[in-house]
């Protein structure tokens, strides 16, 4: 039976009562509460889906990873051997048959085992700008679907400009690669709720907008993959996690930067984080900061994690095998975990004025910031850059889904979903294991 795994962020049961698109695909199946594992972000969440494992095992413990003998900071761009455990690509490959696998827009997609492949990856060119381009398997691959559909609209993925032309390009390339290869499995991010909800709020009228607008580009893909599969097809319909609101931020570098332990280095531009000379110095993402302190020394650790015990925003304060309580106990994580009240979230911000933030800041640039940056979603139309007012921001999400407000949903086509009210983020890996025959132990 193929099986098409789409994932939603920000998708919420409310949502598809209002999604008649939706539902009109998932009619015949069920629909379930879906519980995201803490950390409740992008990458780790999907690493939980593909691999059946919380990051203690895969390994993958934010949207950025810190590789301390480098001293180097890896945002959104990590291939896929940072996960440290066989994804259903891997698996499905050796099933009797060799089930094929296609990958579209997934994280950590560059370098997976899946048969077919696409996912955003700009040429960065000697003079500093950058061409548009995606990694695709086949290689050649991407030429074709430029040729057919035109270049992926990179700036509508991200930034200011984010709206539903990147979903729709992403829905409309994997029903092509659908027609053309028939895939046994195939996964498809649809990114198009995670702008609104952020930049304006959950409820706002953007964000109702926002979900009609995903909602027709389904019934159009619903439609293609129909014509390519015929009535055999299961979908899959996942949301990564819920978008809540916030009013309020924490600022976990600035805070340690006034208790003298942090660094920076002065450039033409403005100050840097100063990795090297910092006893200690904050990873944020979303909710949740991962805290390096360099010398690893107890008494050290006890003293960070008790500077941010009576913060405003900080829910709780993770320090060494307490990180285990989530799954986060991996040499990659932090050693200490800062978590947001449900309101508020954690902006990377360390310089003291803004006069000093560095270029970057004032720019899209995912890669380079040493956090997650939502106000990127956001212009200064007198300055024509990204603002620095991390109060903008009115939803965020990472925290641990402990009320029901932070769950979303899993919908299926046909009833293959467990028994219960709910599932784990977890159980997506044996779920579609199971569809192909696939037992997995241990």
């Amino acid at each position: 039976m193929p099986l098409i795994l789409l994932t939603i962020p920000g998708l919420r049961e409310k949502d598809v009562a209002v999604m008649p698109q939706l539902r009109e695909m998932t009619a015949a199946g069920q629909i379930v509460n879906l519980v995201p594992s803490f950390p409740c972000v992008t990458c780790p969440v999907q690493a939980n889906m593909t691999t059946g494992r919380l990051p203690a095992v895969h390994g993958v413990v934010g949207n950025g990873l810190y590789w301390r003998q480098q001293q180097r900071i890896e945002m959104w761009t990590s291939p896929n051997d940072c996960i440290e455990r066989p994804q259903i690509w891997d698996l499905l490959s050796h099933v009797e048959g060799a089930l094929t696998s296609a990958l579209w827009f997934g994280m950590h997609s560059v370098g997976a085992e899946a048969d077919y492949i696409c996912t955003p990856k700009p040429i960065h060119n000697p003079d500093g700008t950058e061409s548009l381009w995606c990694y695709t398997r086949p290689t050649e691959y991407y030429g074709q679907l430029r040729d057919e559909l035109g270049h992926f609209p990179l700036q509508h993925f991200w930034g200011p400009m984010a709206n539903i032309r990147s979903t729709a390009w992403i829905a409309r390339s994997a029903a092509t690669a659908a027609r053309r290869w028939n895939p046994d499995f195939f996964w498809i991010y649809l990114p198009h709720l995670d702008y609104a909800a952020q930049k304006v709020g959950p409820d706002s009228p953007a964000a109702v907008a926002a979900v009609s607008e995903l909602d027709a580009e389904l019934g159009r893909l619903h439609a293609a993959m129909q014509e390519t599969y015929g009535d055999a097809l299961l979908w899959l319909v996942a949301g990564e996690y819920a978008i809540t609101p916030v009013d309020h931020v924490a600022y976990p570098n600035r805070v340690l930067r006034e208790a003298g332990m942090l660094e920076v280095r002065r450039q033409a531009d403005g100050e840097h984080l100063d990795l090297a000379a910092s006893r200690a110095w904050a990873l944020a993402d979303h909710q949740f900061s991962h805290v390096f302190v360099a010398d690893d020394d107890a008494r050290t650790i006890d003293l960070v994690a008790g500077i941010f015990r009576n913060q405003p925003g900080i829910a709780d304060v993770l320090v060494g095998p307490q990180r285990g309580r989530y799954g986060l106990d991996h040499p990659r994580s932090g050693e200490v975990i800062l978590i947001s009240e449900p309101n508020s979230w954690q902006a990377y911000y360390y310089w003291l004025a803004d006069s000093n933030a560095p270029a970057f800041a004032r720019t899209v640039d995912i890669h380079r910031k040493p956090g997650y940056d939502p106000v990127e979603l956001h212009v200064d139309m007198a300055t024509r850059s990204i603002p620095l007012d991390a109060s903008l921001i009115r939803g965020s999400h990472g925290a641990p889904a402990a009320d029901p407000t932070q769950h979303t949903v899993l919908l299926a086509s046909k009833p293959v979903l467990p028994d219960g009210p709910t599932v784990a983020d977890t159980d997506l890996f044996g779920i579609v294991m199971k569809q192909f025959g696939v037992t997995m132990e241990g």
